[in-house]
């Protein structure tokens, strides 16, 4: 009996022994679970990487302190769903079960990518190849085939998807304009539509004045006039980029498809890739009998409904200009 008593109160010091010491064990790692981690950092996970492999790459990363513990916690008190690959970033107000639920769920870091009205498809291009968090090689898109926009895209992307949905954007946009399209405009299918549009977008910054511009050139359309549009001059020299120079006389004079300085009519396609505002307003241009307009000189234009006033705007404008020594 004595024996028993002593082997009793041997196994309970036993016991008590392994609680004083793996107390401090146990308590440490889940306290690390529920609190905030030792750093801040944006971690690739490859795909296929296990729990093991998310754990290490943490550790070596510095985002936890320890991976052994990052496994050992994960799976006594976080779910069994499979790792998902991307980049992430780890916040110091996270505990290691945030950064475990964040790689199940795939919370990865969302690149965001702005296109803006009026940027000729050169230009996007340009804009997607400089940004490294993109991949892959992406060509020149079809002029007039993206949505300006701002999207949001997964770090490590292609480039080339990034077009794809842009122009996927642009495609329902375009559509879902048509639908609404007044009895007023003067285009007859979606593609003239976006034409327009890109003049539009290319003549004025205001959005108060892209419907009253739409006006003006849906009156030139409709009655055989010339659009005379210093943007389609310019868009065949340099594909959209910025010319630096006044237009040249020849290139008044030069017949590239582009010029509607020419012939009346719309260009063979659009000169930028305009926004919906601009699209809208082509197909519900403003009630105007406007049919010129020029530079007021403060950002915006003063609209004429006859050429002798219209060279009256014309003179203030230069005016202007020579005030300012631009002349």
């Amino acid at each position: 009996m004595r024996r028993a008593r002593r082997s009793t109160r041997a196994a309970r010091g036993f016991v008590l022994l392994l609680v004083v010491i793996g107390l401090p064990l146990f308590v440490a790692p889940w306290w690390t679970w529920m609190t905030p981690g030792p750093a801040t950092k944006d971690v690739t996970i490859l795909p296929g990487t296990t729990l093991a492999g998310a754990a290490a790459r943490l550790d070596d990363a510095d985002v936890i302190t320890s991976a052994g513990q990052f496994r050992l916690l994960a799976r006594l008190f976080g779910s069994r769903a499979p790792i998902k690959a991307g980049v992430y970033r780890f916040v110091e107000d996270a505990g290691w079960g945030r950064y475990l639920r964040q790689m199940q769920r795939g919370d990865v870091i969302a690149l965001r990518v702005t296109i803006p009205e009026g940027l000729p498809s050169v230009l996007v291009r340009d804009r997607l190849a400089a940004n490294d968090r993109l991949t892959g090689p992406v060509a020149v898109p079809a002029e007039g085939s993206v949505l300006p926009d701002t999207y949001d895209f997964a770090v490590g992307s292609t480039r080339a998807a990034a077009v794809a949905r842009m122009q996927a954007a642009m495609a329902a946009e375009v559509a879902a304009l048509w639908s609404k399209r007044t009895q007023t405009t003067v285009v007859h299918t979606p593609a003239e539509a976006v034409v327009l549009a890109s003049i539009v977008e290319k003549e004025t910054a205001l959005p108060a004045e892209r419907r009253m511009v739409a006006g003006v050139y849906s009156n030139r359309l409709r009655q055989g006039m010339k659009l005379d549009a210093d943007p389609t001059v310019i868009y065949p020299l340099t594909r959209g980029r910025p010319l630096g120079r006044r237009i040249l006389r020849s290139e008044l004079a030069h017949d590239t498809g582009y010029n509607t300085y020419l012939k009346p009519g719309l260009p063979h396609g659009p000169i930028a890739n305009p926004g919906r505002a601009s699209i809208a307003a082509v197909l519900d241009p403003a009630p105007t009998k406007a049919l010129y307009f020029v530079a007021d000189g403060h950002g915006g234009h003063v609209f004429a409904t006859t050429l002798a006033k219209q060279n009256a705007n014309v003179a203030k404008w230069f005016a202007i200009r020579r005030a300012r020594g631009e002349m």
